[in-house]
């Protein structure tokens, strides 16, 4: 989804972006001067109601994974005044602009796939799952084998 633009405008990078409840109106890209390879290319500067430009965010290059090998910037938009970091990635050239696009991550999974099963499908009494429980009614250990006063040593 594109939610703002960057263009050349005297010699500066220029831009804003909106969302339905985000508004960056004047927004710069300053461009980073540094001999380390992971610097980045960019820092996202904004104008603040002081009338100061500030660092909001940053933009390092990327390649794109699939065939065509595109060229884009990626980064973050941060603030105390948002409620999260805003990821970014800019599609385009200094001389065309720079269209801005967000996309919502996706969440991975480390366990694959969900299998739902109503409460009543439980193993019951040993028949599976993680085997019977070390709580007693009470909440403390009972058959659990440890004695909770043992040293163990590190």
């Amino acid at each position: 989804m594109n939610i703002g633009e960057f263009k050349a405008n005297n010699g500066r990078l220029l831009g804003s972006i909106a969302t339905r409840t985000i508004d960056l109106p004047k927004l710069g890209l300053r461009a980073v001067e540094s001999e380390n390879t992971k610097a980045p290319i960019f820092e996202i500067v904004a104008l603040n109601v002081g009338n100061r430009w500030v660092q909001v965010g940053a933009l390092w290059e990327a390649v794109a994974r699939h065939t065509t090998g595109e060229v884009f910037l990626q980064g973050t938009i941060d603030d105390p005044s948002l409620s999260e970091p805003l990821p970014v990635a800019l599609f385009g050239s200094d001389t065309e602009g720079y269209r801005v696009a967000w996309r919502r991550p996706q969440r991975r999974d480390d366990f694959g796939p969900a299998v739902r099963t109503s409460r009543g499908d439980y193993p019951q009494d040993g028949e599976g799952g993680f085997g019977d429980s070390t709580a007693g009614n009470d909440g403390a250990l009972v058959g659990g084998g440890a004695d909770l006063d043992d040293h163990v040593p590190f």
